[in-house]
């Protein structure tokens, strides 16, 4: 089923209350947002989750052993999913119908839209659902069944930020040019990133996220799309995720598509727009460039997701610039964020040959092209100034500096 607000919530309370009925069931979703029994192994094997990028309600789950966890990147589910799963069932909330019998799945294209056609929905219809446009429509007749339900999408309010986070935002944003073309992940550095960008003209957004701060651009007339190459005059996404006022601006909004993902999030297609600015998050940076952006002290915390898709993108496009950005320690303090190595068995969501710009409260490591001793050091300047010595004798050590 679809990822967060995708998710046909009546449908999923009706499954997992007759969880003891069901024989060797397996629900494949990203990030889901409903907690419910069969998540912490009410029902056994008969009812279990396979997640592609846990969540708040999944996380528990993951780390007790009742949810599975596929690592994937974003751009490639559609693919997984045809290839390891056997006449899958898609279950996936929709808008109203319109007066031809044709309905959109609202907030999301994601890896289900490339299954329209091809494989079997049962649709829940949800006045709720804003009706959007792009490649994310199917007739009800192309269902085997629908129902309807009428309950709020889930709101996730853009955070707050800190003193850290507008100083790393600042020092991202003087750096994206008018008609950039980008895309911003989820977190309160890059929703601060856009929120510094209204002065910024004829910029456009091809991204697997549309966030109540893309809205506020397109709405202030900074974002218009035109200088795009793919799609111009749009933007694209492939999931909203907000609040009610975005959910409410997307409806009936021609000038926002919703395309599967395999396509949004093909480095190749990326690469093809100019001056394109990828920005997400990570959790720690080692002094070789490379990042884990999907575990925290030996916990898996999320995946993958689109973070390597743009990135790679963001290098096959003609100055296009990589943004990875967090902060230089953890909120005590007490931890560097920027490390020797990688905590053991953390994996490496972006490659060092992937990446470009680390960005700190400290500064920016233009990492590309560089030696490594040129990385390490450049990686050590934007370290948190308490770990520095310590970073630089460890480095020594390895061989990285001389």
């Amino acid at each position: 089923m679809p990822l967060a607000n995708g998710e046909p919530k009546t449908v999923m309370d009706a499954i997992d209350a007759h969880g003891e009925q069901l024989r060797n069931v397996r629900v494949h979703q990203m990030h889901c947002l409903h907690d419910r029994p069969y998540l912490h192994a009410a029902y056994g094997d008969n009812l279990r989750h396979v997640s592609y990028f846990l969540s708040e309600v999944t996380r528990p789950g993951h780390a007790a052993g009742t949810v599975d966890f596929v690592p994937t990147d974003f751009s490639d589910m559609p693919l997984a999913i045809h290839r390891h799963t056997r006449d899958p069932l898609f279950i996936a909330a929709c808008s109203p119908p319109d007066r031809h019998g044709y309905v959109s799945l609202g907030t999301n294209a994601d890896y289900v839209a490339r299954f329209v056609g091809r494989a079997r929905f049962f649709l829940e219809v949800n006045p709720a659902m804003p009706r959007t446009f792009g490649e994310n429509t199917l007739h009800l007749s192309q269902a085997i069944g629908w129902t309807v339900a009428d309950y709020p999408l889930v709101e996730v309010p853009p955070r707050t930020p800190s003193a850290k986070d507008r100083v790393i935002a600042e020092l991202v944003a003087e750096r994206i040019p008018d008609g950039a073309t980008i895309q911003s992940g989820i977190g309160a550095i890059p929703e601060s990133i856009l929120a510094l960008l209204h002065e910024k003209k004829d910029l456009g957004l091809h991204s697997e996220l549309i966030s109540d701060g893309v809205m506020d651009l397109m709405e202030s007339g900074a974002m218009n799309g035109t200088k795009k190459v793919t799609r111009p005059g749009k933007t694209v996404g492939t999931f909203a995720l907000g609040t009610r006022r975005l959910y409410e601006a997307l409806h009936d909004n021609s000038a926002v598509q919703f395309l599967p993902v395999d396509w949004v999030n093909d480095p190749r297609v990326i690469g093809r727009e100019p001056h394109f600015a990828s920005i997400n998050a990570t959790i720690e940076v080692d002094l070789l460039g490379q990042c884990n952006s999907e575990m925290i002290g030996g916990t898996y915390y999320s995946g993958s997701g689109g973070q390597t898709d743009f990135a790679r993108g963001a290098m096959f496009s003609e100055h296009g610039q990589g943004f990875v950005v967090l902060h230089s320690t953890t909120s005590d303090e007490r931890v560097s964020r920027v490390v020797t190595r990688l905590c053991p068995g953390a994996p490496v969501t972006t490659m060092k040959n992937t990446v470009d710009h680390v960005v700190t409260e400290y500064g920016i490591a233009s990492l590309r092209g560089r030696t490594m001793e040129e990385r390490a050091r450049m990686l050590i300047a934007i370290a948190h100034h308490k770990f520095r010595d310590g970073l630089t004798a460890d480095a020594k050590k390895l061989g990285l500096l001389r």
